[in-house]
């Protein structure tokens, strides 16, 4: 359910946001509505993508493992080129 909130905009902003909208074929609520859901999600993305990046770094410091980024990168182009590549070994970190 929607819920009504006021927003404060620069005079500025909403000039700029006007023919932004127009633009798109779009009301400009319509158009910040959309702009403030991609933003919520990228901020949710990226909270996320860190949470991943710091759990990945508290396993390598627990394990002493992790692989060599030449090793995963020439990997990854096998793959990508239809090949059947060994899998990278871990190494001691």
């Amino acid at each position: 359910m929607a819920t009504t909130t006021t927003l404060k905009l620069p005079e500025s902003l909403k000039k700029r946001i006007a023919p932004l909208a127009e633009s798109a074929g779009k009301t400009p609520h319509a158009w910040m509505v959309e702009a403030l859901e991609t933003h919520a999600t990228l901020a949710e993305q990226r909270r996320a993508f860190i949470a991943e990046a710091l759990a990945a770094e508290k396993e390598v410091r627990k394990t002493g493992r992790a692989y060599r980024a030449e090793d995963v990168h020439r990997y990854i182009r096998a793959r990508a080129a239809g090949k059947k590549p060994a899998r990278p070994k871990p190494v001691k970190w």
